[in-house]
C-alpha cells in the first residue's frame, strides 16, 4: 500500500498534528537532527577560529558521506541485539542509546583536543560521530514509523512533517546553545571555549535519552518471529546448512532485492532519471549550507548574531513552513511542490549574493536567512513526500533509505568542494551564491522530462 495524500480542509490537516504520538515523533526527529550541529556548524566554526582554511573546512565535510551509505548496514541493525540494553529497554531504543553513548564519548574526546595541533584526530572523532549518527538514524526512522499504524495514511503523512520539524528543532536549537555557549565562554576569557561547549552539548544528549524512555516500543516479538520464519524458509530452499551460502543469500535478498524491485517497477531509464534527480536536487542548497556560517563570520557577524538570526529565527520559520509545506504537498500534489521548491531554493540563494555585495546589514541578513529556511523547510517536506510515493511498500524501509542516501551522497560529495570553489573565486561570495542558485536547474530539467512517466500513487 502506497502513502496517499488526500485533499482535505486546513483544520482537518492541522488537527492531526495534535495527536500525542506526534510529540514522540518530534523528539525522535530532534535526536536525529542534533548530531548535525556537532559535525556541521560547530565543527566548521571551531576549525575556522583555530585558523584553518576554507578549503580544509569544506573537505572536512566529507565525513557527512557516511549518511549516504547507512542503508548498507541497515539489515544488520535490524537483526543484531545490543547486550543488556536490548533486554532492558527494547531493540530500537537499545540501539539509539548505544549510539548516543558513542557520541557522548566522542564529545569528551573533542573537549581535550586541539584541531590546530592534531587535525586528523579531530576529524576522525567527527567521523565516529557521523557513523554513530547515521546508524542511529536507521533505528530512529524505524521507531518513528512504528508509532503509527499501517493503515493510518493521514497520520503517517503528518508524522513525516513532524519528523522534519523535530529534525530541524534538534539542529537549530542545538546550534543556538552551541553558539551562545561558545561566545559566552570566549567572552569570559576561556581559551578552550569550544572544548567546554562540547561538554555542555553532551548534557543535551543525556536529556534526550531521558525523553527517549517515554517513547513506547512495540512489535519486537513479532519482528523476531518473522525473521526466524524467513531464516527457516531460506534454509529449506537452500537445502544446505552451509553458512557461506546462507550468508550470501541473506545479503543478496536484503540489499539487491529492493534495488531490482525499484528498476522493475519504474523501468531502467526512468529509474536512472529518478536517481539522478534525487542526487542533484539539493546540491545547491548543500553548497550554500556548508559555507554559510563561514560567510556570516567573514562579513562581520558575531556568534550571537548567527545564533539569533540563523538558528533561533530560522527554527521558528522552519517549524511554521514545514507544517504549511506539508499542507501544500497534500493539497497541490508532490510534483508541483517539487518544481515550486526548486524555484524557491534558487531564488533564496540569490538573496545571499545581494547580502554579499551590500554593506553589513542585520535586516538584510535576517531577511536572507529566514527565506533560506523557508525554502529548505518546503523543499524537505516535498522531497520526503516524493520519495515516499516512489518506494515499493514491499521494501519501504530499504528503498526509502537507499533514495535518501543517494540524496545525501549528492549533497555531501559534491558540496565538500564548496570551500575550494570560494577560494577559486578569490572569496567572491556573490558569484558563489549565484552559482549555487544555478545548480538546481539540471535536476528540474530531469524531473520535467520524466514527469509524465513517473508512477506515483497520489489520490
Amino acid at each position: 500500500m502506497m502513502i496517499e495524500f488526500k485533499k482535505q480542509s486546513f483544520s482537518e490537516t492541522f488537527s492531526i498534528y495534535f495527536d500525542r504520538r506526534m510529540l514522540k515523533i518530534l523528539l525522535l526527529g530532534a535526536i536525529s537532527g542534533f548530531p548535525w550541529v556537532l559535525i556541521g556548524s560547530s565543527l566548521s566554526l571551531w576549525l575556522k577560529e583555530d585558523g584553518l582554511s576554507r578549503s580544509t573546512i569544506g573537505w572536512a565535510g566529507l565525513i557527512f558521506g557516511v549518511y549516504a551509505f547507512n542503508y548498507l548496514w541497515a539489515p544488520l541493525i535490524d537483526r543484531i541485539q545490543i547486550p543488556f540494553l536490548t533486554k532492558k529497554i527494547g531493540h530500537r531504543r537499545g540501539w539509539i542509546i548505544f549510539m548516543q553513548i558513542i557520541i557522548l564519548f566522542s564529545l569528551i574526546l573533542w573537549s581535550i583536543s586541539n584541531p590546530a595541533l592534531n587535525l586528523a584526530f579531530v576529524i576522525s572523532v567527527g567521523l565516529i560521530i557521523a557513523v554513530a549518527s547515521a546508524t542511529q538514524d536507521i533505528t530512529v526512522d524505524a521507531l518513528r514509523i512504528e508509532q503509527i499504524g499501517e493503515n493510518e495514511g493521514k497520520s503517517m503523512a503528518a508524522g513525516a512533517a513532524m519528523a522534519v520539524v523535530g529534525w530541524w528543532s534538534g539542529y537549530k536549537l542545538g546550534g543556538v546553545i552551541s553558539l551562545f555557549s561558545a561566545e559566552f565562554l570566549q567572552n569570559k576569557g576561556f581559551e578552550n571555549y569550544w572544548q567546554l561547549t562540547f561538554l555542555i552539548l553532551g548534557i543535551l544528549i543525556i536529556l534526550m535519552n531521558v525523553g527517549l524512555m517515554f517513547i513506547n516500543e512495540t512489535g519486537g516479538k513479532e519482528r523476531r518471529t518473522k525473521q526466524k520464519e524467513n531464516d527457516k524458509l531460506i534454509s529449506n530452499r537452500l537445502g544446505s546448512e552451509n553458512l557461506f551460502s546462507q550468508f550470501f543469500i541473506w545479503i543478496g535478498g536484503t540489499i539487491s532485492g529492493p534495488i531490482i524491485s525499484f528498476f522493475k517497477k519504474n523501468g531502467f531509464s526512468i529509474a536512472i532519471g529518478i536517481l539522478g534527480f534525487v542526487f542533484l536536487f539539493k546540491v545547491g542548497e548543500a553548497f550554500l549550507g556548508r559555507m554559510s556560517i563561514i560567510f556570516y563570520k567573514e562579513i562581520g557577524f558575531s556568534k550571537s548574531d548567527i545564533a539569533i538570526y540563523s538558528k533561533t529565527l530560522g527554527w521558528i520559520t522552519t517549524v511554521v513552513f514545514t507544517l504549511l509545506g506539508g499542507l501544500f504537498v497534500i493539497r497541490s500534489g508532490v510534483l508541483k511542490a517539487m518544481f515550486v521548491a526548486g524555484i524557491i531554493m534558487a531564488s533564496t540563494n540569490i538573496l545571499f549574493s545581494v547580502l554579499a555585495w551590500s554593506e553589513k546589514s542585520e535586516i538584510l541578513f535576517a531577511f536572507a536567512v529566514i527565506f533560506d529556511d523557508i525554502a529548505a523547510a518546503f523543499a524537505t517536506v516535498a522531497f520526503v513526500a516524493f520519495i515516499s510515493l516512489l518506494v515499493d511498500r514491499t521494501y519501504t524501509a530499504t528503498q526509502y533509505a537507499l533514495l535518501a542516501s543517494i540524496g545525501t551522497a549528492g549533497r555531501t560529495t559534491l558540496a565538500s568542494s564548496s570551500g575550494a570553489l570560494v577560494d577559486w573565486l578569490n572569496g567572491d561570495w556573490g558569484v558563489f551564491f549565484i552559482l549555487t542558485a544555478l545548480m538546481v536547474i539540471p535536476s528540474l530539467i530531469i524531473l520535467w522530462i520524466m514527469k509524465n512517466k513517473l508512477k506515483l500513487s497520489e489520490k
